[in-house]
């Protein structure tokens, strides 16, 4: 299903209404509340909030890793709540890359056979996905620790193998759920700046963060409190250069 409107306006997301209710035997968890949101292709926005606000509910959904309740979530032009099971697997594959906190990279391949593996789902050819891997795995400065397992990398160079994972089939949107919460603090910065140079590049990207700084490498800040939109208290532009 097309949104013809939200396309020429260059949306990528817009989340319109959404609730997010869970039922616990006899109690209800309200998650979101009637949350609307638009984000532009090119933005950085980051999501912040105290624990149990809702943010990784609301990325969620935009990853169509989960449904809305009401409402409706609509990605690059697509209606993700109206789609099954088969054909959002299809659709996260070609349009959003995920990274995670702990990294969630198969601890018996190499960081180049890690990122290769989107484009083996996706049935690329063995030698362009060789290539492609290994021109991503250059782009996040890991051009010279290719062939290393895991357990051989440091936590930065295990999150920066999933960025690469998570960008190698070049998804309009990536989506960062805490992606600094398990570094140190001198990995955690080679990662904000490695975000805010895709960033500067074009890619929109939509970050889950309780670090301030990471908040503030974001073209524009969200807070959210008791599953709602509290307001933005960074505006577009308002980071320092």
């Amino acid at each position: 299903m097309l949104c013809s409107d939200k396309v020429k306006r260059d949306v990528l997301i817009d989340v319109r209404n959404a609730t997010r209710v869970y039922t616990m035997g006899a109690r209800t968890l309200y998650a979101l509340r009637d949350v609307s949101v638009e984000i532009e292709r090119g933005e950085f926005v980051a999501v912040v909030g105290p624990s149990g606000s809702g943010k990784s509910t609301l990325l969620n959904l935009v990853g169509g890793i989960d449904k809305p309740t009401n409402g409706e979530v609509w990605v690059d032009g697509t209606q993700l709540d109206a789609m099954d099971e088969n054909a959002l697997a299809k659709f996260r594959r070609n349009h959003i890359g995920i990274v995670f906190q702990f990294f969630q990279l198969l601890p018996t391949l190499t960081a180049l056979e890690n990122v290769s593996l989107p484009m083996e789902l996706r049935g690329d050819e063995r030698k362009y996905r060789r290539a492609r891997a290994q021109e991503m795995l250059t782009r996040v400065g890991l051009g010279a620790r290719m062939m290393q397992l895991p357990s051989e990398l440091s936590g930065g160079e295990q999150q920066r193998v999933a960025i690469a994972r998570a960008l190698v089939n070049d998804p309009p949107l990536l989506l960062a759920d805490e992606p600094t919460g398990n570094l140190d603090s001198a990995n955690a910065e080679g990662i904000v700046t490695l975000l805010r140079e895709l960033a500067d590049a074009g890619k929109t990207i939509l970050l889950i963060t309780h670090e301030a700084n990471l908040a503030r490498a974001a073209h524009r800040t969200i807070l959210m409190r008791d599953g709602e939109i509290a307001g933005q208290p960074f505006p577009i532009g308002a980071r320092e250069n």
